[in-house]
């Protein structure tokens, strides 16, 4: 009889052990792979907040980044710098290590190539049933972490929400021709309604990747193609990761005995679809909550609730300023695209949105706040114009806009 078991031993998983553990608690994490650590499709950016906030990610760090290169459909180039670190580039693989490390020293338990097969809340405790070594195990615990990524069908089994809307990642580990900086690019030919990266690891060796909603797989083939056409990449024959990334939060992360956390959860940036720094500040909630649920011996949906009203406190602002922006951006074509770049570069946005005390990684919606106001109203409301004139002209009666469905 544990008090908290915990399914995956991604970031958010291993956070949320660490601390009880740390507690005093008896924890029990469990991995379907059989190493800590699994190839993933996360690039690994985090911001300077996510770095000082959670020191664990130092030992991690493969480069930092001040600068990155934007590139419109046209391969018209913008690029942005700050004077200081804004970013920092991990290694996934050995983050997870880290924090896994940390929970196992405070006394947590790991069990790898474990799948957890079914959860069911009863009254007195959580039941899962664990598929080990072909042997089918039945453990018990006081409360449950549900924290092994997006589209897991526990979370459905156990009455919680599902995601609304979600995009699929694709990424493959390229070798360059010494990229140094990250680079961005936008256009319909490349990742239409999302963007692609390339984001250098070491001096000759990168992440190359995009997010879509449709064939993401074959977007990335032909985005490889394009970087070895223009001497970026050596070869475009890579193995190719892929993953679901969701764009809007569960209805619901908590219930009876039960809490969802990370990806699971949908706590990722909407712009970008970063969940790393957003999982771990839910993982701090979750960790605190189900902490006071053992003190109390309270797991109910009504004790466990303070979880999801503390974590949406948190981020809810910023989720939603990101939908927005993804919603609205997704319906730009190329040539609204292109007039962005063409605007940003004449008015020196980029520049004066990276000396603004606004400008931060992961705090997306101060940012779009102020780039709207760099843009001013005479370039909002053209914007505006030009995105109704590009409307289907069913979406257009008698003069009027009918707006489209997000």
């Amino acid at each position: 009889m544990y008090d908290v078991l915990v399914v995956g031993a991604g970031p958010t998983g291993s956070y949320v052990a660490s601390r009880l553990a740390a507690a005093g608690r008896k924890v029990v994490v469990f991995e379907q792979n059989h190493r800590i650590g699994k190839a993933t499709c996360c690039t690994g950016i985090v911001g300077k907040d996510c770095f000082d906030a959670f020191p664990v990610c130092s030992t991690a760090v493969l480069r930092e980044a001040r600068s990155a290169r934007f590139f419109a459909p046209s391969g018209r180039c913008l690029r942005v710098e700050a004077a200081t670190t804004q970013a920092y580039i991990l290694d996934r693989l050995a983050l997870d290590a880290a924090l896994a490390r940390s929970a196992q020293e405070q006394g947590a338990e790991y069990w790898l190539g474990s799948r957890v097969t079914d959860i069911v809340a009863a009254d007195d405790s959580i039941h899962a049933r664990v598929a080990v070594n072909g042997r089918s195990l039945n453990v018990r615990a006081k409360t449950a972490v549900i924290a092994c990524g997006f589209g897991s069908r526990l979370s459905r089994n156990l009455g919680l929400g599902a995601h609304g809307d979600f995009a699929m990642g694709a990424q493959s580990q390229v070798e360059t021709n010494g990229t140094q900086e990250v680079e961005v690019y936008f256009g319909s030919r490349t990742a239409p309604g999302f963007f692609a990266w390339v984001v250098p690891t070491s001096d000759n060796r990168a992440l190359a990747g995009l997010l879509s909603r449709q064939h993401t797989g074959a977007r990335l083939r032909c985005f490889l193609r394009s970087l070895v056409e223009q001497g970026k990449v050596a070869s475009c024959q890579a193995t190719i990761s892929f993953g679901g990334v969701p764009l809007e939060p569960a209805h619901r992360t908590s219930g009876h005995r039960v809490l969802l956390v990370g990806d699971a959860a949908g706590q990722v940036k909407p712009t970008t679809g970063g969940g790393i720094y957003y999982g771990l500040l839910s993982a701090q909630v979750a960790a605190d909550t189900l902490e006071e649920a053992l003190r109390r011996n309270d797991f109910t949906a009504t004790a466990l609730a303070r979880y999801d009203r503390g974590w949406r406190a948190m981020l809810s602002a910023e989720l939603k300023a990101g939908r927005r922006a993804r919603w609205f951006f997704e319906r730009l074509n190329d040539r609204q695209i292109e007039w962005l770049f063409e605007t940003a570069e004449s008015r020196r946005i980029p520049e004066r949105l990276a000396q603004s005390p606004d400008f931060c990684f992961d705090r997306h919606g101060r940012v779009i706040r102020r780039g709207a106001r760099l843009l001013g109203l005479e370039g909002i409301l053209g914007l505006l114009w030009s995105f109704v004139r590009n409307l289907p002209l069913n979406q257009v009666e008698r003069g009027k806009l009918r707006p489209a469905a997000p």
